[in-house]
């Protein structure tokens, strides 16, 4: 059988660029991701978007995945 043609992309959120994403990693191997984008936004501090995040999604193609270890990581209200 024919493995699917469709992609798998990796985001791992974090609070600060000195927070690690290790622990994130596996999952995302096990899903074999073959593109991982890191994102690393302060709650703390406003900010307008989340670039790494845009930057995955524009990645995407019809039929493709978007794998995030923690779903209520991905989207956080910054107030």
């Amino acid at each position: 059988m024919d493995k699917p043609k469709h992609k798998s992309i990796g985001y791992t959120p974090a609070s600060t660029s000195c927070q690690s994403a290790d622990h994130q990693a596996e999952p995302l191997n096990e899903a074999e991701c073959c593109l991982d984008f890191h994102g690393a936004i302060s709650t703390r501090v406003k900010e307008v978007g989340r670039p790494q995040l845009q930057i995955a999604l524009a990645a995407i193609d019809q039929g493709d995945e978007l794998v995030v270890v923690k779903l209520n990581r991905l989207e956080r209200n910054q107030v």
